[in-house]
């Protein structure tokens, strides 16, 4: 029955309706697709119109779009088969995941064409051709083959884990089942656009600070590299006693120019040594835990991963996934160990048929304003609801710290790079006045 439901055609109005809505989100009717390796290879003969011969290869979905695609291009087309891949025409490709933004628009579209009346099938079949997101593209065809086979989209979609998360899935099995699956598509965009702005309020914060640390480290080095080594040259040559400060730099300027290859080795191994700590469960909680108690970060990152769950939470349980589904999801993109620790718990609380704040509140990890409304939510029997008040509160929280810590580390980090620099000129400054004494 589901696969006939997915086979209804729309009528002609609605297809009107559906270019008009997809016009309305994306800006433009149709986009030009781009040559993709993941499509199959045909190789075409033909003559322009003047009878010169051409010949090639080109990728594309179906045969029909080659001789279109080439008939633009002024070749008339008589011959067109498919060409087998092979080690040197096959493309060597990564799989990527699909941007936080083209994945947004996607779902707008597919709800916009569903309200609109045209089927499953055919919206995937022409977001398909639309999108210009390669890994998206691939996905949504592998799909629509899969629709064309009586397969419902939640099934299909499964398979395409680095398009779609199992949180997508999940809301989307729901509303095929429920028959609301225009609404699961439009409660999946309003959710990962709430992501997405938060992450990039997150993103916004620690990019500043990270630009003007590795800006001074440049300046610093700079320095430190060439600029000291020939006041340290000139005063060799004086034979003057230098003062402590003076010796610590140059000191530094030698470790630098002699052993920069052992700085770049120390800082590689670090990196590859706190990557590996990442993965491994136990160093990852610690290192999360440290990341919670930082003094202007910590709170920051906290209220996001708050903000995430709740939302993530909220979500699910609107489109009617079971409760411990929901909460097993919201462990799976909290992002935060410590945080994930707490839920597992919760999700264990839930399973004994116990409340689902109380494990909350007993962490001292979630604020009591979170697990208050939870327990209200219970009470009441409008838990998404309340969790989605939480997370509104929580985004607009997370907004305004951005901002607060933006304007709270700028004069910091100004400041501790002029004392750093104030340092250096000092080291250079200070044996130049004990020439002067000497020579007076």
């Amino acid at each position: 029955m589901e696969a006939t439901l997915n086979r209804q055609k729309a009528a002609p109005g609605s297809r009107k309706e559906a270019v008009s809505a997809i016009s309305e989100i994306s800006g433009s009717g149709q986009t030009q697709r781009k040559e993709d390796g993941h499509m199959p290879l045909y190789r075409y003969q033909g003559h322009t119109e003047t009878g010169k011969l051409k010949r090639g290869r080109m990728s594309a979905a179906t045969p029909r779009e080659v001789s279109m695609r080439l008939r633009d291009k002024g070749i008339i087309v008589t011959h067109l088969e498919e060409a087998p891949e092979s080690i040197w025409t096959k493309e060597i490709t990564f799989e990527r995941k699909v941007k936080d933004a083209d994945f947004v628009m996607f779902l707008r579209q597919f709800a916009a064409l569903l309200k609109a009346g045209v089927s499953v099938v055919d919206a995937t079949a022409l977001l398909a051709e639309q999108t210009e997101s390669e890994p998206l593209k691939k996905a949504l065809y592998g799909i629509d083959k899969e629709l064309q086979a009586g397969n419902p989209f939640s099934a299909a979609a499964s398979a395409y884990k680095k398009v779609f998360p199992p949180l997508s899935v999940h809301i989307i099995r729901a509303g095929e089942l429920s028959g609301q699956l225009d609404e699961s598509f439009e409660r999946l965009a309003a959710y990962y656009e709430k992501q997405y702005d938060t992450k990039q309020k997150i993103r916004s914060a620690l990019a500043y600070p990270a630009v003007v640390i590795a800006a001074s480290i440049i300046v610093i080095i700079f320095m430190l590299a060439f600029v000291i080594p020939r006041f340290q040259a000139m005063f060799a040559g004086l034979g003057i006693q230098m003062p402590l400060i003076t010796r610590l730099v140059f000191g530094a300027s030698r470790a630098i120019a002699h052993g920069w290859w052992g700085l770049i080795f120390l800082a590689a191994a670090a990196a590859v040594a706190l990557y590996f700590l990442k993965k491994a469960p136990g160093a990852r909680y610690l290192f999360d835990k440290a990341v919670l108690k930082l003094p202007v970060f910590g709170i920051l990152l906290k209220k996001a991963a708050i903000a995430r769950f709740t939302r993530t939470l909220g979500s699910l349980l609107s489109g009617s996934v079971p409760i411990l589904e929901s909460v097993q999801m919201a462990e799976q993109v909290v992002g935060n160990a410590v945080i994930r620790e707490v839920l597992a718990e919760t999700r264990d609380s839930v399973a004994a048929g116990e409340s689902l704040a109380e494990p909350m509140k007993k962490s001292g990890i979630i604020p009591p304003l979170v697990t208050q409304m939870i327990a209200v939510g219970e009470t009441t029997g409008s838990l998404d609801e309340m969790l989605a008040k939480v997370a509104d509160f929580y985004e607009a929280d997370v907004g305004h710290a951005t901002e607060r810590v933006k304007a709270l580390l700028e004069p910091l980090l100004i400041a501790a790079l002029s004392v750093i620099v104030g340092v250096i000129i000092l080291a250079v400054i200070v044996p130049m006045f004990s020439l002067y004494n000497q020579l007076d």
